[in-house]
This record gives C-alpha cells, sequence and structure tokens, in this order.
C-alpha cells in the first residue's frame, strides 16, 4: 500500500479528481464543467449520468498519474450535499434529472408543513429547518409528480451525491450514505443517527429506497475492478462542507470556518454536543467515526461565488471573477451601492425562499467597479448576519478560517477581516474541501490514526487582521441592514 489518496471532489459547477500525498501535497487534478439545467424560475437540476460519467473520467485521470489502481491507499469523496439522485438498482442508470440543493419547487410544500405546526419537531430531530434547501421535500415532491420513479417500484433507490456514486463506484453493490451527508436530508434523528419514520412519514418517502448510514471513514466499499483495472477502497466520505470543516483543522468546539464557493457555508464545531439554535441556524452532523457523531452549528448563504459568476455570464459586467478584485480596488468606497444576493431566496438566519436580489444606490455616479465591489462587499455582509445569528446562539466566533475559490480574492478577504472585526485565517492551499475528504480517507485507510493526526496535511496559513475604524464598519453595516429590510419587506 502506498500513500496516494484519490479524492473525488463532486461540485455543483464542476465535478473534480485530485491526487494527494499523504504530507497533504496535491499530486495532481482534474476537473471538468457541470451542465446547469434550469427548466423554469426556481427550478435547479444536473443530469446525473454526466456527473457518473465525468467523475469517472477525472478519476481515470488521477489513478493513471498515481501509476495505477494499486498506488492508491484509499479513495475520499466529498460532495455539494441536498442534491437528491434517483436512479434504478438494476443498472445504476438515473430515472430523471437530479434535483439539485439550490432548487426551490418545494417552497408551498414546506410553507403548507410549516403552517399546519411541523417545524418544530422536524428542527427538534434534524437540527434543520423546514425549508426546500434540504432533501426530504425534494424527494417527497418527485415520488408525487414523476410517474417513473412509481413505475421503477422495488427497483428504485434514492440518494443524495456520494449516495450515487458509491453505488456506480462498487458495481450496484453498495448503497449507504455517511451520517454527515443523510443529516442534511431533514429525514434522519440526528440525535439517534438513523432514519426516522415519523419523518418519512411527513415527507412521503419509504424507508425501502433510502441507504444505510454509515460512518465518514472506514472500509466503505471496493471499486468495481472494471473501472481502474482493479479495486480501490472508498475509505472517507463527507459533505462538502463538513469536509472543509475537516479539511481546516477544525477538530476542537468552538473553532470555525467559512467556504465561499458557489453558496457560503460557516460552521462551528461544538464536539459531542448536539448544538440547538434560537437563531434560526442549522445543527448538522459534522462527522461519523465508529459510531460516534461530532456535531456543528451551520449557517447557509445560498449566493457566494455564483454572483461572480452571474455577473460574468449573464449580465456581461466581467470578463473573468479575478477581474472584480482590481475593480473593487480602484474606487474608495462603494458609492452607496449595495448589493443583495437573493438570486436563489436567502438563506440562513433569513430563511425567504422567495425574496428576490437587488441592487440599491444606483445613479449615474455608478460605475461597474461600484457594482463589482458591492457584490464582493456582500459576502462580508452576510457573514456578517450568520456572525450575529452565531454569537445570540452562546457561539461567537473568536476567529475565521476560510476557504473556497473566492478566496483567492485578497481584497475580499481583508473586507472580512475589517466587517467582521475578527481575525481571518486563509491557508496557502485554499481547496480544503478535498483535503478534509483526504484526511477521512487517510483516517480510513489506516494512514493515520485519526483526524488529529492527519491534520498535518494542511500545511501553511496567512492571516488577516482588521484594519477598518469602527465609524465606517458601522456606515457599511447600516447601508447594508436598509437594502436588505427594502429586499424582505
Amino acid at each position: 500500500m502506498t500513500d496516494h489518496i484519490l479524492v473525488i471532489d463532486e461540485g455543483t459547477t464542476s465535478t473534480r479528481a485530485m491526487l494527494f500525498a499523504k504530507d497533504g501535497t496535491c499530486l495532481g487534478s482534474a476537473q471538468r464543467p457541470l451542465t446547469q439545467h434550469y427548466p423554469a424560475p426556481g427550478l435547479v437540476e444536473h443530469d446525473a449520468a454526466e456527473i457518473w460519467g465525468l467523475t469517472l473520467e477525472c478519476a481515470r485521470e488521477m489513478v493513471a498519474q498515481a501509476g495505477g489502481a494499486h498506488a492508491i491507499a484509499g479513495i475520499g469523496i466529498t460532495n455539494q450535499r441536498e442534491t437528491v439522485v434517483f436512479w434504478d438498482r438494476r443498472t445504476g442508470e438515473p430515472l430523471s434529472r437530479a434535483i439539485v440543493w439550490q432548487d426551490r419547487r418545494t417552497a408551498e410544500m414546506c410553507e403548507a408543513l410549516k403552517a399546519a405546526g411541523h417545524e418544530a419537531d422536524v428542527q427538534a430531530k434534524t437540527g434543520l429547518l423546514l425549508d426546500p434547501y434540504f432533501s426530504g421535500s425534494k424527494i417527497g415532491w418527485a415520488l408525487k409528480n414523476w410517474p417513473q420513479l412509481k413505475a421503477a417500484g422495488e427497483h428504485l433507490a434514492v440518494g443524495t451525491i456520494e449516495s450515487y456514486l458509491v453505488y456506480r463506484l462498487t458495481g450496484g453493490k453498495v448503497h449507504v450514505s455517511d451520517a454527515s451527508n443523510a443529516s442534511r436530508t431533514a429525514l434522519m434523528a440526528i440525535g439517534s443517527g438513523d432514519w426516522d419514520d415519523g419523518l418519512l412519514s411527513l415527507f412521503g418517502v419509504p424507508r425501502s429506497i433510502l441507504p444505510e448510514i454509515c460512518d465518514s471513514a472506514g472500509q466503505l466499499g471496493m471499486t468495481d475492478t472494471s473501472l481502474f483495472g482493479a479495486p480501490i477502497a472508498i475509505t472517507g466520505m463527507a459533505g462538502d462542507q463538513q469536509a472543509a470543516l475537516i479539511g481546516q483543522s477544525c477538530l476542537e468546539p468552538g473553532q470555525t470556518k467559512a467556504t465561499f464557493g458557489t453558496g457560503a457555508f460557516v460552521l462551528t464545531q461544538t464536539g459531542r454536543s448536539l448544538p440547538k439554535s434560537t437563531n434560526r441556524l442549522l445543527a448538522t452532523i459534522a462527522w461519523q467515526l465508529g459510531g460516534e457523531r461530532h456535531y456543528a452549528l451551520e449557517g447557509s448563504v445560498f449566493v457566494a461565488g455564483s454572483l461572480i459568476q452571474w455577473l460574468r455570464d449573464d449580465l456581461g459586467l466581467i470578463d473573468a471573477s479575478p477581474d472584480t478584485e482590481p475593480l473593487a480596488r480602484s474606487v474608495e468606497d462603494n458609492g452607496g451601492v449595495y448589493l443583495v444576493p437573493a438570486l436563489s431566496g436567502l438563506g440562513a438566519p433569513h430563511w425567504q425562499p422567495h425574496a428576490r436580489a437587488a441592487i440599491h444606490g444606483l445613479t449615474f455616479a455608478a460605475k461597474k467597479a461600484h457594482v463589482a465591489r458591492a457584490a464582493l462587499e456582500a459576502m462580508a455582509h452576510q457573514t456578517h448576519d450568520l456572525k450575529t445569528a452565531f454569537a445570540a446562539d452562546g457561539a461567537d466566533w473568536a476567529e475565521l478560517r476560510v476557504d473556497g475559490g473566492m478566496v483567492s480574492n485578497g481584497w475580499m478577504v481583508q473586507d472580512l477581516a475589517d466587517i467582521l472585526a475578527v481575525e481571518v485565517e486563509r491557508p496557502d492551499f485554499v481547496e480544503t474541501t478535498a483535503l478534509g475528504a483526504a484526511m477521512l480517507a487517510g483516517v480510513g485507510a489506516g494512514l493515520y490514526g485519526s483526524l488529529a493526526e492527519a491534520s498535518v496535511m494542511r500545511g501553511k496559513v496567512g492571516r488577516f487582521s482588521p484594519a477598518m475604524d469602527g465609524v465606517a464598519r458601522q456606515a457599511r453595516l447600516t447601508g447594508w441592514k436598509d437594502a436588505l429590510g427594502r429586499v424582505l419587506a
């Protein structure tokens, strides 16, 4: 056995495979974009067959780079959470498009359940709220509205992305979901660690179609020999945000990370203590090892990097994402322009699925640099809203560890430090989601005895300290509050 670890990083906008050495060095990466399907306003879908095909392409490239399957100690998988796939057990082929986490089609269903008084029970059992973001309502909706799923009968299988990938990788032999992903479905009682009959009934989901819930690391399955020439052990799995928490070495209660990818997600590790929020934050399973669950308090922002992508691809305001940094630096301030990026509704702590994005404060004096700067500033504003909610739940942040594609923008990271008034730490290797999956896979493969041992993979970090005076900070926050209030009105 060698110390190579293969990570499959299944994101919202791309799929990627990465090859890691035991010390955390990234030895190679293969990436492909994923097609985004928007069949109607508020609906977001992926082609699960495309996901599988591109994942296999990328993985094969990295296996070849490693020198063959025999050189891989284990595979780690991390994935976009809440996205649901429906497939035929006999073939592994999807029976429909996957319903993506951003999809809002079940908003009315969730509102009806909330009006009927079910949210308190759902939150008590799952740590989640009644929102179309989570998988349970998506599954229930699909079972009612897509006749091919009913026609599949006992051959229907359902799971989140990592569950689907494991099924395909093992040639249909293993149907599992790790506890971190299962905790995002609104079907799992996160205190007991199993599917909950009351929740299954509430959303209309039969237990028989769901995967078995398993640990986040261990001998989870073996790949089919035909895929890579020889079997490779699958030894680690976690949802992308939990993987990033691990990759940032937030292994002690109170440590906090924020990932700025398609969306932005903040998690504070709470150890073995199941957190309870009274400020509309979420409780989630951070990881499960040896049947023992560790938890986190989470705040979810639906639109982060996807906002910059929208400015580039749909508005043509910039040619490339990195253009936002020199634009932001080219003006002294935002010129009174505030952008509330509710392009997929608003997540925590507001949970307004019908909210719509808006740009406020435009005048003839506003340039595209002001709009670009306002888009970047929205990251700090949304994160500050979360910090306020975390503090009210007794989990304020002493520092913040950041990662994800957006944090390559140094101006944005400094703005975070300034608006949050805390030190922000950015690792030199910002792809900590993949790194966390590698750490789990390393533990599962026996390369490390614990996640604490595996944390040596994280490497060097840089730090950003607050440099904005209190008056300027408060002016920014007041302007944001006004713009946000107009959107929520």
